[in-house]
């Protein structure tokens, strides 16, 4: 199980279990479990309570030294998933940093939400293989390996892969946000 930084996070802002979950969405025995790192939350649940601290994502997972150097081990980097495992994150960048490196892999036939989302930020996704579609407000990218996208993430998107094969990818994103 991953421990995350949830209980100081909603401390700092004065919440408690029941107000954190409710304004998220769950149960507060789930916010409970998390916590105490009983359990790992799906992406979506990892979001919402990311929106409502009003802090990056991958935040709730950052290490908290301040570095002039680091190094993150690939087997060391904090994951995050949907619930099915369709699609997965791992940071390999450290927390806390003015930009968010990012490691992606889709699965054929899944999407990243299951709506456009947006987030004050802007994002460089480099495709490392298979074939990822960007969608990103009314437009829609078909981006092959070793091809980019840039984008500020202010416009609604969301990434689909619509072929075969699971597809990697990395993410580049400041400032970090959810």
């Amino acid at each position: 199980m991953t421990v995350t930084r949830i209980r100081e996070y909603r401390n700092l802002r004065g919440m408690t279990v029941r107000q954190l979950a409710d304004r998220a969405g769950v149960s507060t025995g789930l916010i409970s479990q998390v916590e105490r790192g009983v359990t790992d939350p799906s992406l979506e649940t990892m979001r919402r309570i990311a929106e409502v601290l009003d802090i990056p994502l991958f935040s709730l997972f950052q290490d908290g030294d301040d570095q002039t150097v680091a190094v993150i081990r690939h087997d060391d980097r904090y994951r995050i998933s949907s619930p099915h495992h369709a699609i997965t994150y791992t940071r390999a960048s450290p927390g806390g940093a003015k930009l968010e490196v990012l490691e992606g892999s889709l699965e054929p036939g899944a999407v990243s939400s299951d709506s456009l989302r947006s987030h004050p930020s802007e994002e460089c996704v480099v495709v490392l293989s298979g074939r990822l579609t960007i969608e990103v407000g009314d437009q829609t990218h078909l981006i092959k390996t070793g091809d980019s996208c840039y984008f500020d993430s202010h416009i609604p998107h969301r990434f689909r892969n619509e072929g075969r094969t699971t597809v990697r990818f990395m993410i580049s994103v400041t400032p970090p946000s959810y």
